[in-house]
């Protein structure tokens, strides 16, 4: 194993991920473990896998906590500090840039012909990565729990699809029932939110909260912020349109880093540069705590037979709300010819097994065409 490197090497080393990281968690992870485990040696095989499975019992952004982890291990609150901000700092700011672009009062034709087009896609992209974790979320349900666990996610996508902005509050009432079900405890955990879920102020305060759901309180990985932003963001506080929102979320999947990123663009919407920033300082501080206050406790997380209980209940209405997110993704969208590069998208992504990203400038690239040649685009 090598020496421990310097906070430069942190640095310089995390920054490289955060600008070539394009693919979202599992390829954040894989460059993690590449530099960490297998190249470097600066951490045990067992050990990083153990520090994922904790950073996945973790609301929040798992690869975002898992980046900040590591560099925690190597050089304690500086390294956590230093090598979190280099991993989110690239995307974030090419992301910033790309919603000036494409926000701006009067974009160029072309510019709003490629978030068409790309915004088109989106409703697929979210049936894909619910589906994607499917899988070994069903695996995981044995005996009677399986009952349960198709009713928590019928209810995160009938919640997705209707009641928005109380998403977060059935999320953690999922989560809480399952431990109540399971240890008969922890009942109190809604009531206590209850409140939160209220808050309904203008201004900043409320893009604080929006920001807070999505980095405090969300699980079952990073799409299921989509659902917890859309009806905040477009039809409570009216801060983007259903085509600007769409457009948010494809630039979250194309730039690289966290698809967090997205709620930058939310808060550009709302409070230009300022609230962009203002949300992803918000979005992102819980997995700086998680880590500065928790890390040393993570492989007692990981056998925490309470967390686990609440996460069988509040990961599978998670994973209900990636997917019942299409419907009102799907809704947004104003003209025909977006309805086909929908189900083309679909194709791409379900039947040929494309890459999310070669999907979306696959789509961008046809808005574009569009644009040019003279086609209605969404207002």
């Amino acid at each position: 194993m090598e020496a421990r490197p310097s906070l430069t090497v942190v640095a310089r080393e995390w920054l490289r991920i955060g600008c070539i990281g394009f693919g979202g968690p599992p390829t954040h992870i894989a460059l993690l473990r590449e530099l960490c485990v297998d190249r470097k040696r600066w951490l045990a095989a067992a050990e990083f896998e153990d520090a994922i499975a904790a950073c996945n019992l973790l609301p929040g952004p798992a690869s975002t906590q898992l980046s900040i982890f590591c560099a925690w291990r190597l050089r304690g609150r500086a390294g956590a500090l230093v090598g979190g901000a280099c991993f989110i700092g690239p995307g974030l700011i090419l992301i910033l840039a790309l919603a000036a672009l494409f926000l701006a009062g009067s974009p160029p034709r072309w510019v709003r012909g490629a978030g068409a087009g790309a915004g088109a896609a989106v409703a697929a992209v979210a049936v894909n990565a619910g589906l994607a974790l499917l899988p070994a979320s069903w695996r995981r349900a044995v005996g009677s729990y399986r009952a349960r666990w198709v009713a928590y996610l019928a209810i995160g996508a009938t919640a997705a699809a209707t009641v928005g902005p109380w998403l977060v509050l059935l999320l953690v009432a999922c989560g809480a029932v399952e431990v109540v079900w399971q240890r008969s405890a922890a009942a109190p955990v809604v009531s206590a939110l209850l409140p939160l879920g209220a808050a309904s102020v203008g201004g900043l305060g409320a893009l604080a909260w929006v920001a807070f759901k999505v980095g405090a309180l969300s699980y079952g990985g990073g799409f299921v912020i989509i659902p917890l932003m859309h009806a905040d963001a477009v039809s409570h506080y009216h801060w983007m349109t259903d085509a600007q929102f769409l457009n948010a979320v494809a630039l979250g999947q194309v730039t690289p880093g966290p698809v967090v990123h997205t709620v930058a663009v939310v808060g550009y919407a709302a409070r230009g540069l300022g609230g962009g920033l203002l949300a992803a300082a918000v979005a992102f501080a819980p997995s700086f705590l998680f880590v500065l206050l928790g890390a040393g406790s993570f492989s007692k997380l990981r056998g925490n037979a309470t967390v686990r209980a609440f996460l069988d209940g509040a990961g599978p209405a998670a994973l209900g709300a990636i997917l019942g997110s299409a419907i009102p993704l799907a809704g947004g969208l104003d003209e025909l010819w977006q309805a086909f590069v929908l189900a083309g998208a679909a194709v791409c992504l379900l039947a040929l097994r494309l890459g999310v990203v070669i999907t979306l400038l696959a789509a961008g690239a046809v808005g574009v065409v569009i644009a040019l040649a003279g086609g209605p685009l969404p207002n």
